[in-house]
């Protein structure tokens, strides 16, 4: 430990950083269209997770994203294929790719579905020295077929801070998601629908304002003090 910083003992100094406004005031600004990964969690024929989901894209594309959807059929269960599988490659080919997500599961025994929790388990925390979901931002909704509840948008919450991403505020839960749908698979002018509005909103306003220093955001003291620990012995 160094001994420049007295009322700070126990802090390496040389993998210390003060932020300051100034690092955010030269960030080269990307002028593609937001890219976004959504997920859902039910493999029903008649999937209200899915009916969302779709809403969702119709949002997104309306504000100039770039959206693409993953078919969870066919992926394995965790630990229950090679890695090589096409459909986990396909899955985090994808999250690689993406720079926000949108995870929609309905409820099920009072949690999201096992069929949600396997594609979010797939996705690794690290692949090499790249992190796919450190950074991106994440916007959770969730379907019910009862009275409104929150308990797969709070796992699911849970889930994206495990996974480093930037979860934003607000989120979307649709109780009794059977009267909120027309036989076209189209959700009904609502409440209901009016959140999922402001959801994906604000998905893509946090979006566009982080994704171009999500690596800063997310640059950790202890992490770079265990790169130069190593570098430290070899030198």
């Amino acid at each position: 430990m160094s001994n420049n910083l007295p009322d700070l003992p126990n802090i390496d100094v040389g993998s210390f950083r003060t932020p300051s406004a100034a690092d955010f005031a030269d960030v080269a600004r990307s002028t593609h269209a937001p890219r976004f990964l959504l997920l859902y969690g039910s493999l029903r024929e008649k999937s209200y997770s899915r009916m969302l989901t779709m809403e969702a894209v119709r949002l997104l594309k309306e504000m100039g994203g770039e959206v693409r959807i993953f078919d969870p059929r066919g992926l394995p269960l965790p630990d229950g294929e090679p890695e090589n599988h096409p459909k986990v490659l396909e899955l985090r080919a994808l999250a690689q790719w993406a720079e926000g997500m949108v995870w929609t599961s309905p409820e099920r025994h009072g949690a999201m579905t096992g069929i949600m929790k396997a594609q979010i388990d797939w996705i690794p925390l690290a692949i090499g020295a790249i992190r796919p979901t450190q950074g991106k931002t994440l916007a959770v909704m969730e379907v019910s077929g009862g009275s409104q509840s929150f308990n797969a948008v709070n796992q699911m919450r849970i889930l994206g801070r495990w996974m480093r991403m930037i979860t934003i505020p607000n989120q979307s839960s649709v109780a009794k998601a059977f009267l909120e749908f027309d036989d076209a698979g189209r959700m009904r002018a609502s409440s209901y629908y009016e959140r999922v509005v402001d959801v994906m909103e604000e998905l893509f306003k946090f979006t566009l304002l982080t994704r171009d220093v999500s690596s800063f955001l997310v640059d950790r003291y202890s992490e770079r003090k265990e790169v130069a620990q190593p570098l430290d012995s070899r030198l």
